[in-house]
């Protein structure tokens, strides 16, 4: 911790700056948020929406679907911003799209007066996009988080005061780095009150995922599972109802559910993975209100201590990472024991530290029912006190060791599975518009 800001002072400012909740999913949303803030700028009939975004931010936007609009892409993103988001939601930016917003959107796509590329740098969140109108022109990009407004321009003309009023600015400097053992002490010791915002991601998340389970979206990972237990076992299980819960929520918002997730460093799906579990197995303990709560926190508190560590778009599937907060969440709710929280967490990237990311999809909740699985799977290993140890690849017997082992992988030596990974998807992309 640095000499001017208290540790309890730099965790509370890692919740506000990162559990945030957000419509859709966030890559694409930052694009139409970006095209919001340009048309808002703009004024007028718009005439034009074109702009550049970073090859990891495109990985992440154009195969899923946009809440509540049919169809996805990054075009159809920057359309429906420009023409019916409102930037001040921020994260919520596409919440009041009515139909006429989307067939105005899709006639510009149809009219090829949307043009979004990909650009050829290293940034991992860049996007710029100019929106033209009957009045004027202005261009707005967004860098390094999903709303962080670093440059805004009406005809050319630079507004100063842009950066001032972006959604991240208030956050701007980044708070510094945690341990396991520091997020323990203080969902412990915090007062109650102090937390207590914590619950507005236990009521979002829930009701995302009761809708997946109401409603079947994308894969639909959880009712197929639902499905399988009744149909071979007749029952399911405390283990399988954690599953379940969470990948709803998942399959809804990967499926376009019209409804907020609650996120965790940027990411719905991670906010999701850090937030049900403990939700599921509070709720089957019948904990209070106040133990549940203390225990989201130190989940996603977890979640932002790994991610942390290394970049916020990358080709290790963060799911993965969100979900060994579940399980530190989990394991203080059955054992108040830190070793046992940092035990099962060795457990999971003992497990599961080699998930690629390859673009948010629908099978993003296929991951998210296998990181909770595993989470699960480990905390039971943990209190049995059965722990990968420092023979078993890149664990050690520390926790922060390990942790840094897993994250020092996704910092440095999967850039390059990073850059093959969005290859790929481009060659896809190519075949497809080749095959039309």
């Amino acid at each position: 911790m640095t000499e001017n800001i208290t540790l309890p002072c730099a965790l509370l400012a890692w919740l506000k700056r990162e559990v945030r909740p957000a419509l859709g999913c966030t890559e694409p949303i930052a694009i139409a948020f970006a095209a919001a803030t340009a048309a808002r700028h703009a004024e007028g009939n718009i005439i034009e929406v074109f702009g550049k975004i970073s090859k990891n931010l495109y990985k992440n936007a154009d195969g899923v679907r946009l809440p509540n609009i049919p169809g996805n892409g990054v075009q159809l993103a920057a359309a429906i911003g420009a023409v019916g988001g409102d930037a001040s939601l921020a994260l919520e930016v596409l919440r009041d799209i009515r139909p006429e917003h989307i067939t105005l959107a899709k006639r510009l796509i149809d009219e090829n007066k949307v043009c979004i590329q990909t650009l050829d740098s290293d940034a991992l969140i860049y996007v710029e996009i100019t929106v033209v109108t009957d009045i004027k022109r202005c261009r707005v990009v967004i860098e390094d988080t999903h709303t962080q407004i670093t440059h805004l321009s009406v005809d050319g003309v630079t507004d100063n005061l842009a950066p001032q009023a972006s959604v991240d600015h208030r956050h701007s400097a980044t708070p510094p780095r945690f341990s396991i053992q520091e997020a323990v002490d203080f969902i412990q010791h915090v007062a109650y009150d102090d937390i207590a915002f914590m619950l507005e991601a236990v009521q979002l998340n829930s009701a995302l995922s009761a809708e997946g389970q109401s409603t079947p979206y994308g894969l639909n990972v959880n009712g197929a599972l639902r499905l399988a237990g009744f149909e071979l076992f007749h029952q399911t299980t405390l283990k399988d109802q954690i599953v379940i819960d969470t990948v709803a929520a998942s399959d809804a918002r990967m499926g376009g559910a019209a409804m907020p997730a609650m996120t965790n460093f940027g990411s719905g799906n991670q906010g999701i993975a850090a937030t049900m579990p403990v939700v599921t197995l509070a709720k089957h303990l019948q904990r209070s209100e106040e133990e549940l709560v203390r225990a989201v926190t130190l989940s996603h508190l977890v979640a932002i201590s790994i991610h942390s560590r290394y970049a916020r778009l990358s080709a290790l599937c963060a799911a993965s990472t969100a979900a060994m907060g579940a399980a530190a969440g989990m394991a203080w709710l059955l054992s108040k024991d830190y070793a046992t929280i940092g035990d099962a967490i060795k457990n999971m990237i003992g497990d599961i530290s080699g998930i690629l990311c390859d673009g948010a999809s629908a099978t993003c909740a296929m991951k998210v029912s296998s990181t909770t699985e595993s989470a699960v799977r480990s905390v039971l290993m943990a209190r049995q006190h059965w722990v990968a140890n420092r023979h078993d690849g890149i664990v050690h017997e520390d926790v922060e060791a390990t942790i840094d082992a897993l994250c020092s992988l996704a910092a440095s030596a999967m850039q390059h599975t990073d850059r093959q990974i969005i290859q790929i998807m481009s060659d896809k992309t190519v075949q497809k518009t080749h095959s039309l």
